[in-house]
């Protein structure tokens, strides 16, 4: 449950927001994700809770709404220099 929003991705957190991956993510300030044959640099994590689910896409907030997430992780994509 991961979706980009300009240079951010947002993480609904369908386990829970003190389980251990989290709060590795926040120890360590980012983490790598790889995604689509990509690595992605995050960094700046971000927990925030939102009723609305404003930050997910409509058809995802109702699956979101009925298994009661409202808890989300916010990273900010690294950009890279073109020599790496």
């Amino acid at each position: 449950m991961v979706f980009r929003r300009e240079a951010r991705l947002v993480i609904a957190l369908t386990y829970r927001r003190d389980s251990e991956w989290v709060q590795n993510v926040l120890a360590a300030h980012g983490c790598d994700l790889d995604t689509r044959g990509h690595v992605l640099r995050l960094s700046h994590p971000r927990l925030f809770h939102d009723e609305n689910r404003d930050e997910m896409p409509g058809f995802v907030r109702f699956f979101l709404r009925f298994l009661n997430v409202s808890d989300f992780l916010e990273l900010t994509v690294e950009t890279r220099s073109a020599s790496q």
